[in-house]
């Protein structure tokens, strides 16, 4: 009886501990840009493709920005999404404007695109 209890407890601790860790992954991944980004001072929204409207595509697009140090983006590298929305999410995030800081720096984007 006294194994089985402290199985029981076991498993309740290791489901608090899993349900303490999704819940945190969860939160950030709500999040555009990373936890120590840098402010975003100005975003264009993408627009959403007639092509991905036509097609039904919906879905996110995960980007990394290099920003320069006068809050402008040097480049983007695609992390991850539908081959129809990168495009409108670079053009997009392409006019985005950072805060000024000393140095530059790398900030990850989340867009999620649907259809109207």
């Amino acid at each position: 009886m006294e194994a089985l209890r402290l199985s029981l407890t076991t498993r309740l601790w290791q489901l608090l501990l899993s349900l303490t860790l999704i819940f945190a992954l969860a939160a950030g991944e709500d999040l555009n840009f990373s936890e120590n980004a840098r402010k975003i001072k100005s975003r264009v929204i993408p627009t959403y493709p007639e092509l991905a409207r036509a097609m039904n595509v919906k879905g996110v697009v995960r980007l990394e920005a290099l920003v320069t140090p006068a809050g402008d983006v040097k480049s983007i590298r695609v992390v991850g999404g539908h081959p129809v929305l990168v495009e409108a999410a670079q053009r997009a995030v392409y006019k985005w404007r950072w805060e000024r800081v000393g140095h530059e720096s790398s900030e990850s984007i989340e867009l999620r695109f649907a259809p109207e």
